[in-house]
This record gives structure tokens, C-alpha cells and sequence, in this order.
């Protein structure tokens, strides 16, 4: 039984996280922004209201998790927004900035905190949600793209520097993930392209080898095999959960 934190994990790919690592027997808190969602998650699954891009919260949380568990075996660092949808011309500094906080300084957060408490074991794994965009890189998204390439970074490098502490840390990069968030990326993309909600997410299904969407199922697999002994020997990796693109631009 791993003892699990994943941010974000009230909803989408974090709720799928969760309920796929709990179905696998583990321990499992999430953290959320929405205390709704965090008030409706499924029994057996703990959760607190703590935003991932503010450390003061995140640094109580780990010494809730120390108190209370003695530890953690995996850390999914999920959290993150999409930011705003426009051509660089047109973008504004401080959505620029919130989009950096939530998906970069989250991230950086949450690693710094895990690696203070999974040093003194000699083990864990840290598994980074990036995006594909974060491998080719997406028109009117710069700010997202911005932030997902500078996770990918951030997790090669601590990949590096924990190793030899026997601690592995991975990215996971979806593609385009069925649900609420891509239907607001589709919605604002068409307002920008001139196009058809419809059109766009032909466009984006159509540009990948498998001719369709992921689902947060397909995320959750992955992560659960990052965590696992079977991927003892994989690090520093950034890893497509996306049917292989192939078209950015649809």
C-alpha cells in the first residue's frame, strides 16, 4: 500500500488519479481549490482545500501528511489551469502570470516540499502532469505552453538531482482529455480561429494518429504505472498519454 498526494485530484484527471490509485489498494489525499468538490469526493479518498501555487497552504499540508502518515511513497503534481486563449499581440500580463503561478510555481511547490519529506526515507516518486503542449508547443496558448515546457524542465532536473536519493520523477503529457476543461479550450479557441466549436475538435481528434480524444482514464493508467515497481528504471521522462499527434494546429 503507497501512501499518495495528488493536487487538483477532486476533478478530471486528478479525481481519475485518485480513484484509480485507491482502486489499486493505496492511500490517497488530494487537494483542491473547490470545496465543493473536495466536500463530494468518494469515500476512503481525503482531501483538503489548499491551492498548489500558494506554498503557505502547501508547506501545512506536507506537515499534515508527515503528522499523520509518517510519509509519502508517490506525489502527483497536477494542478493546473488553462489559461487565456489569445494571439501574443493580445496578451495579457496578468493572465500571463496567474497561468505560470498554478501549472509552473505549482509544480516547482509541490516538488520542493515532497523531496523534503522523501530524501530522509530514500525513496518516492514524483509524477509532474505536463501537456503535449509542452512537447510542440500550441498557437493562442502561449502563456500554457510557457508553463508546461518549464515543467518538463523542472522535472528532468529533478529527476537529476534526486535520483541518487532513490527518488524518480516523470511527466505525464496529455493530449487533448475529454471533459469540462478541453470544452472550454475548444469553445475559446473557435472564438479566436473564427470556427465551429465542432470544427475545432474534429480538427483536434482528426490530428492525432488514433483519430480520437483521451480520456482521464488513459492519464490515470500511466500514472499509476509511473508509480509502480514495474517502472523502476524509468526517470527523467516526459511521456504522451495523447494518441500520437501529429498536427498541432488543427
Amino acid at each position: 500500500m503507497k501512501r499518495v498526494l495528488i493536487t487538483a485530484g477532486a476533478n478530471g484527471i486528478g479525481l481519475a488519479m485518485a480513484r484509480a490509485f485507491q482502486a489499486r489498494g493505496d492511500r490517497v489525499w488530494v487537494t483542491d481549490v473547490d470545496t465543493r468538490q473536495v466536500a463530494a469526493l468518494p469515500p476512503g479518498i481525503r482531501g483538503s482545500v489548499v491551492d498548489a501555487s500558494l506554498e503557505p497552504g502547501m508547506e501545512a499540508l506536507f506537515a499534515d501528511i508527515a503528522r499523520d502518515w509518517g510519509g509519502l511513497d508517490v506525489v502527483c503534481a497536477n494542478a493546473g489551469i488553462k489559461g487565456p486563449t489569445a494571439a501574443i499581440e493580445d496578451m495579457d500580463l496578468g493572465a500571463w502570470h496567474q497561468c505560470l503561478a498554478v501549472n509552473l510555481d505549482g509544480a516547482m511547490i509541490t516538488a520542493k516540499h515532497a523531496a523534503r519529506l522523501m530524501k530522509p526515507a530514500g525513496e518516492g516518486c514524483i509524477i509532474f502532469t505536463s501537456s503535449t503542449s509542452g512537447l510542440y508547443g500550441t498557437p493562442f496558448r502561449a502563456p500554457y505552453v510557457a508553463a508546461k515546457w518549464g515543467v518538463i524542465g523542472l522535472m528532468k532536473t529533478v529527476a537529476m538531482e534526486l535520483g541518487p536519493h532513490g527518488i524518480r520523477a516523470n511527466a505525464i503529457c496529455p493530449g487533448s482529455v475529454n471533459g469540462p476543461r478541453i470544452d472550454q479550450v475548444i469553445e475559446a479557441e473557435a472564438a479566436a480561429k473564427g470556427m465551429t466549436p465542432d470544427a475545432v475538435r474534429h480538427g483536434y481528434a482528426s490530428g492525432t494518429a488514433l483519430k480520437r480524444l483521451s480520456d482521464p482514464q488513459d492519464v490515470a493508467d500511466m500514472a499509476l504505472f509511473l508509480a509502480s515497481d514495474a517502472a523502476r528504471m524509468v526517470s527523467g521522462q516526459a511521456l504522451a498519454v495523447d494518441g500520437m499527434t501529429y498536427n498541432v494546429d488543427p
